[in-house]
């Protein structure tokens, strides 16, 4: 049997980050698609999901990225017990600065004291990576390209909030993501994907928020009042008017993705990951079978 440290699986990672960037998933272009088709023709929004929808043909067609924010790369990987997570880090970092010398990302690693663009997407705890040891034999590795126009409408709240007459519960939890949506408008680049964290510390729900990004639009949450609230914040966001790219229209939001965390008594908080539409999620899988690596792609 092989061994993961001997092997360097830096090409495997480069792979992976060009279909994030230049192949949108399918279930989001069938979302963008259906979308399309619920606009009045004629208007702004019908327009704005054709030019859209051509983009994400064009992206994958010429293996070119589908927006020119390629985003902060966020990995997420699941490797078996004694796999070295320095090398695997390594390798990341070698595969980003590769992928943007391909121009499957731009250059968006920037110092912030100086200023100064490492112009290869490494740098300073970027990209972002976390490592989760597993029981299965083999390695998974989940990336997500996040935008910083998103990122920046990305928010946080903190229960009770007066202002919007939401109390420590669901209800709490669903008025202040249809106010994230509001605010945001169509400076996020709408509609978006909404991933949703109730509980932790500041920072991790953050990070629990962006991990429901990765989850399918068609999937149903395992914990039945959270689909139910999922669903109903899906119909009532799309109920905003806000549209593709803040234009008006019928579609705001593509789907909706709500985890939970345990919380301290005195802190309830609620992290919204506000995803554009250009929704670029890819995952890998790493086998070995004696001593050939296979690698699968979705």
């Amino acid at each position: 049997m092989g061994d993961f440290n001997q092997i360097n699986l830096t090409d495997a990672f480069v792979e992976l980050i060009r279909r994030a960037a230049t192949q949108l998933p399918a279930d989001m272009e069938n979302a963008l698609n259906k979308a399309q088709e619920r606009e009045d023709e004629g208007s702004a929004a019908k327009g704005a999901f054709e030019t859209i929808l051509k983009n994400v043909a064009m992206a994958r067609q010429h293996s070119t990225p589908i927006c020119q924010d390629t985003g902060t790369p966020i990995f997420e990987v699941k490797h078996p017990l004694g796999v070295s997570t320095r090398k695997l880090a390594d390798h990341i970092r070698a595969a980003a600065a590769l992928a943007t010398e391909r121009n499957y990302l731009r250059p968006n690693a920037v110092d912030s004291l100086t200023g100064e663009n490492s112009g290869d997407n490494t740098g300073e705890d970027f990209p972002t990576m976390h490592f989760h040891e597993w029981d299965n034999a083999h390695i998974h590795v989940d990336v997500l390209l996040k935008g910083g126009g998103c990122e920046n409408v990305s928010a946080q709240y903190k229960l009770p909030d007066a202002r919007l007459k939401g109390g420590r519960d669901l209800d709490g939890v669903r008025r202040v993501v249809l106010d994230s949506v509001m605010q945001a408008q169509g400076k996020g680049c709408a509609p978006a994907v909404l991933g949703v964290a109730v509980g932790g510390d500041r920072g991790s729900s953050y990070i629990k928020s962006k991990q429901q990004l990765f989850r399918k639009l068609e999937d149903t949450n395992e914990n039945e009042e959270l689909a139910a609230l999922e669903d109903r914040l899906y119909e009532e966001t799309n109920e905003l008017g806000i549209g593709p790219m803040g234009f008006g229209g019928k579609t705001s939001v593509l789907g909706v993705k709500i985890g939970t965390m345990h919380r301290l008594p005195a802190s309830y908080f609620v992290s919204v990951a506000y995803m554009c539409w250009a929704n670029r999620r890819a995952h890998m899988d790493v086998r070995l079978n004696g001593e050939e690596v296979e690698v699968q792609y979705a």
